[in-house]
């Protein structure tokens, strides 16, 4: 009785410890979060406070600065936060000999606000004349399937005729990318008309990788995949309308994304992004399928996001 008393306790510790892990980084994800938006808006704060008083400031506001015009050899670095919208997706699971089954329209769940929270961050550079421009850009959305709905299945499932309809409980003890529906993109830019020197809209287009924290489990395994993994290329599109201040840029945007995952279950808890994905190559390398098989599945995401950005003075022009 106490051996197995002994190897209860001993299961719960090691079941708690993935737990704990989660918390610590669902909570240095928020502070992270909060962090970047501090460090952004600190500048902000202080330039409304010392942009100019009295006449000065009567003049600015008659006669805007050159200053706020959109010029080339500009860099920014800006934070955002927003609300994303992610469309139904079937999914696929396949594992030769066990697994070939697909889940039809499963619905995502963004949850924006629950930690950990939506957020990104991106570098802008403008080039030449300010017309065109380049941005290195992150965002950090979630997909959270709703386990408690009833969907249709085809296919096999533990060499088993898959049923017509089940709650996606019965076949998936978890199903999501919590810890990021990560995306990391090289846009182009390109200014549109001013609407004003300090109002300056814009257009993008722009490629890159996804980086999922892959959160895959099902219902009969002990096993789960639990790390972060390159799933595949993404593409955004987006649009956006910049209020330009003499230091400090408010935009606010949609975006468009397309992102075909495939998911290697790789049945193992991974620890840090660039280990994970280490892993992950090193696996590739060997040519072995991975121990759970593959998950595909195609997310098609509109995003509204809001942020703020810290503008360099550009070079001074040779004299």
């Amino acid at each position: 009785m106490r051996a197995a008393t002994g190897t209860w306790a001993l299961g719960r510790q090691r079941h708690a410890r993935p737990a704990n892990r989660v918390r610590h980084f669902e909570t240095l994800s928020s502070l992270f979060a909060m962090v970047a938006l501090a460090v952004v808006a600190a500048p902000m704060i202080i330039e409304q406070t010392t942009e100019g008083t009295g006449s000065d400031r009567a003049a600015a506001t008659s006669t805007p600065s050159p200053a706020y015009a959109p010029v080339g050899g500009e860099t920014m670095f800006a934070g955002y936060s927003g609300v994303p919208f992610t469309y139904a997706s079937d999914v696929h699971v396949k594992k030769s000999g066990v697994h070939d089954f697909t889940a039809k329209n499963i619905d995502w769940e963004g949850k924006p606000f629950v930690n950990p929270i939506y957020y990104g961050a991106r570098i802008v550079r403008w080039l030449g004349d300010g017309r065109t421009g380049t941005m290195l850009d992150f965002t950090h959305s979630k997909t959270l399937s709703k386990l408690d709905d009833e969907v249709e299945f085809t296919g096999t499932i533990n060499g088993a005729p898959a049923p017509e309809r089940a709650a996606l409980r019965s076949i998936f003890k978890k199903l999501e990318a919590s810890h990021g529906h990560n995306m990391l993109t090289l846009n182009g830019l390109l200014r549109l008309p001013s609407l004003g020197l300090r109002v300056q809209p814009y257009i993008g287009l722009g490629a890159g990788v996804s980086l999922p924290h892959s959160e895959v489990q099902m219902a009969k395994n002990d096993k789960r995949t639990y790390e972060y993994q390159v799933a595949g290329l993404v593409g955004q599109a987006l649009f956006g309308i910049e209020f330009r201040t003499a230091r400090v840029s408010y935009f606010f945007e949609y975006k468009f994304t397309f992102a075909p995952y495939e998911m290697p279950l790789s049945e193992r808890d991974g620890s840090i992004l660039f280990y994970d994905l280490w892993l992950q190559f090193k696996d590739w390398l060997s040519g072995e399928e991975p121990p759970g098989g593959r998950l595909t599945t195609d997310l098609v995401s509109h995003q509204v996001v809001g942020g703020i950005g810290i503008r360099t003075a550009p070079a001074a022009a040779a004299p």
